[in-house]
This record gives structure tokens, C-alpha cells and sequence, in this order.
């Protein structure tokens, strides 16, 4: 199949195989609720949002908000089709390879949370980040379980979209053991994976406390708004920043021989992708204006984000040195 791909790309030839059309079809369709939804509170509708919620105090800034979602839900789109025709072949490697990266890191803690808090909740978890400060409504649940339910459909079809385009226009640079490297890496990666794994203490350390029950640093909305849902995330990045740690050590020391490369390109891929695309996405919006006092992140949470997000930052560009290494030695189109 992949060389029958790659010789449609060559020749301009439009055929491609029908299992690529239809998770190109799933992941469009995918988007299509979210978009909708989202354009309606644009047009100023309030359909799922209660009278009573505290998005409804800022519409100002909850316009610019849906406008941005809006784009980025819709890239989406525009990464399914440059995955499956033919003018996605010619596609700078580093245009295709960011989107996709940041689509990771925002579509995987959704992908594994979402269910899980489903899961914890069935034994008697409570739900979480539902409510506002002072018990207002958030958002109607059969929200979160539309969108969230077609994020992870959209992860789905777009992370299979993707490794079937990887595989024929990339293969070779994950293929292998890692005894197949170079005996002494690239210095400048060694020194960045240190860096990542140096700095990832702090936000580790803190994501794990939360996880755990501990409240050193949350402020008191959050404290007060806590329930299974907050306790699953907070584990789930405790997770990530792991295996952003162990991808980026592991590709830049290669101390264990025997694991093939591919494992620790997606740990440190995903795991870089989430903490730092949902560290700056926390970041971002714990800087808008208004809400009540009592919600403002303190500076310690504050520093977790931002800490989270370098580490991911630190060990992306690790993977990038590391593929852009490995490139040279083995060129693909």
C-alpha cells in the first residue's frame, strides 16, 4: 500500500486507498459539532451554556476565545487533507511536523482523560472543572461529552492519518534498535535532555502533590472545585512529563540498545506535545482578565505551567536535532 501511495503522488495520480478516505471522512466529520457549537456562541447563541455561568460575565473575551478554537479545530481539517492528497506530499517537513505536534499535545491528555474520568466516575468519582466559583454552571454536561467525544475520534483518525503518511514519506528515520545509532550522540541534544530532565522536577513534583490530594499552590477556587476529574488530570501529567523525560534521555544517551527507536520518538513526541502545548494553553488563559480572585492561579501554579511548557519545549527540540541528525545519514523526499 505504500508504494502504491507514493507512486499515485508521484504520477498525480488521485487514487488512495479507501481506508485513508475514510478516516479522512472521520476525522471532518469529527469536527464538524464542535465547529458548529462553537459558531453559534460566536453568533451568539447560549445553546449548553446555563444562565449562570461565568463564561457568560466575559463575552468579550469568550468571542476571541471561540474564534481561536474555531481555527485551531479547523486546522484539523486542513491536516486531514494534506495527509491524504497528493499536494500534501510536497509539504515542508518542519509545516506538517509542528501542526501536527501541537495537535498531538492538545488532542492526548483529552484522548486518555476524558474516558478515564468517565471510568473513575462509574465508581463513585465526582466530577470536576463542571462548575464555576460558587457552585455556578459551567457548562451543561452533554457538552463535554459531545466535544470531548469527537476530540477523540479526531485524534483517531488524524494520529492514523498521519503514521500511514510518516511511514511512506519518512520510514526510514525510526526504523531500527537503537544499537543501529552512532555510538557517541550529538552533545547539544545530551545537553538539552539534561536541561529538560533537571527542569521537569519542579512541575513534576507539584503535578504529582495534586494528584495526591495536596493543595500547596492551588488557589482556593481550585482547591474548593476539586473532584475525581481534577485528580485523573493531574495524574495524566504527571504521566506525560515523564515520557517527555524518558524520550528525550533515551534518544540522547541511547543507553538501553535493544529498544527500537520509534519508542522513544513517541515518548518524547506525545509526551513533549502535552505538557508543553497544554502548559502554554494554561498559561494563556490564566492571564485573561476578570473571573473571581479566589480562581487566579497563584504564581506557584503560575511557574508550573510555564515550567511544564519549557520542559516540553526542551525535549521537542531534542526529537527535531535527533530527526534532522538521523535525515542526513538516511535522506527521505
Amino acid at each position: 500500500m505504500s508504494q502504491t501511495l507514493a507512486s499515485a503522488v508521484v504520477t498525480g495520480n488521485p487514487a488512495l486507498p479507501r481506508s485513508r478516505r475514510l478516516l479522512r471522512a472521520v476525522a471532518v466529520v469529527a469536527c464538524l459539532p464542535y465547529l458548529a457549537l462553537k459558531t453559534a456562541w460566536v453568533a451568539g447563541s447560549r445553546t449548553g451554556i446555563p444562565a449562570g455561568s461565568p463564561l457568560l460575565e466575559h463575552p468579550t473575551a469568550m468571542a476571541v476565545a471561540n474564534v481561536l478554537t474555531i481555527l485551531m479545530d479547523g486546522a484539523v481539517i486542513v491536516l486531514a487533507l494534506l495527509l491524504t492528497r497528493p499536494w500534501g506530499r510536497g509539504v515542508p517537513a518542519w509545516l506538517l511536523a509542528v501542526p501536527m505536534w501541537a495537535a498531538t499535545g492538545l488532542l492526548a491528555p483529552v484522548m486518555a482523560g476524558y474516558p478515564l474520568q468517565m471510568l473513575v466516575r462509574a465508581f463513585g468519582g465526582s466530577a470536576a472543572g463542571t462548575s464555576g466559583g460558587d457552585g455556578e454552571p459551567f457548562l451543561h454536561a452533554w457538552v463535554f461529552a459531545v466535544v470531548y467525544t469527537g476530540f477523540i475520534v479526531q485524534g483517531l483518525a488524524l494520529g492514523a492519518l498521519f503514521v500511514l503518511y510518516a511511514r511512506d514519506r519518512w520510514g526510514r528515520l525510526w526504523r531500527g534498535r537503537m544499537w543501529d545509532l552512532p555510538a557517541r550522540p550529538e552533545t547539544g541534544q545530551r545537553a538539552l535532555a539534561v536541561a529538560a530532565a533537571v527542569l521537569a522536577l519542579f512541575p513534576l513534583t507539584l503535578r504529582a502533590v495534586w494528584a495526591c490530594g495536596g493543595t500547596t499552590g492551588l488557589a482556593e477556587g481550585a482547591v474548593a472545585d476539586r473532584g475525581s476529574d481534577f485528580h485523573v488530570l493531574e495524574s495524566l501529567y504527571v504521566v506525560f512529563l515523564l515520557a517527555a523525560v524518558a524520550g528525550g534521555l533515551a534518544l540522547a544517551f541511547r543507553r538501553v540498545p535493544a529498544l527500537p527507536v520509534r519508542v522513544p520518538l513517541v515518548l518524547a513526541g506525545v509526551g513533549s506535545g502535552a505538557v508543553a502545548c497544554w502548559g502554554g494553553w494554561m498559561t494563556a488563559a490564566a492571564l485573561l482578565p476578570g473571573g473571581d480572585p479566589a480562581d487566579h492561579p497563584t504564581a506557584l501554579t503560575l511557574l508550573t505551567y510555564a515550567g511544564q511548557m519549557i520542559v516540553g519545549l526542551l525535549v521537542a527540540t531534542v526529537g527535531a536535532r535527533f530527526l534532522a541528525a538521523r535525515s542526513v545519514r538516511h535522506p527521505v523526499t
